[in-house]
């Protein structure tokens, strides 16, 4: 799925016409047309980030989404997520916010997870404001107690 979205995005094109390949197109093409209406301009993709001396990962899509400065996230999943059992999730945009306003000077206020499963139901879970401070802070709490457990352990 993850990667017919890339190259939709690219303005490639991408086939696999195995039977994964078909279900994984099929999910894109329901991302693409419920959820990517939203993203009135793409900044990057598939952007790899990093917060100097802390962190780093990639995000699918980094741009405007809903009139507001976002990270974007595709995920698949085989049912459907309620928002409080995708914390982790949040907190992942996050951090990936955070470290692209760090380096590149900028105000993402948004996080944004697409979502579907092989049956095609769609979900979109938009974070914002001081909800999606507080899954920064989280994250950040994280990254701490792993720098001090790995102090503890040597």
């Amino acid at each position: 799925m993850h990667n017919h979205l890339e190259k939709y995005v690219l303005g490639q094109g991408h086939l696999d016409l195995t039977d994964e390949g078909k279900v994984a197109k099929a999910m894109a093409d329901v991302i693409i047309n419920k959820g990517l209406c939203d993203m009135s301009e793409i900044w990057g993709s598939e952007v790899t980030l990093y917060y100097p001396g802390l962190y780093a990962g990639a995000t699918d899509l980094v741009g405007v989404y809903d009139y507001e400065d976002s990270i974007v996230d595709f995920k698949q999943s085989n049912k459907p997520k309620r928002k409080e059992w995708i914390d982790d999730y949040f907190m992942q945009l996050g951090a990936y916010a955070m470290a692209h306003n760090q380096v590149y000077d900028t105000e993402i206020t948004q996080g944004v997870i697409l979502m579907c499963t092989p049956d095609n139901y769609f979900q979109k879970f938009q974070v914002k404001g001081k909800e999606f401070i507080s899954y920064q802070h989280k994250f950040l709490e994280r990254v701490d107690k792993y720098y001090n457990d790995s102090k503890l352990s040597k």
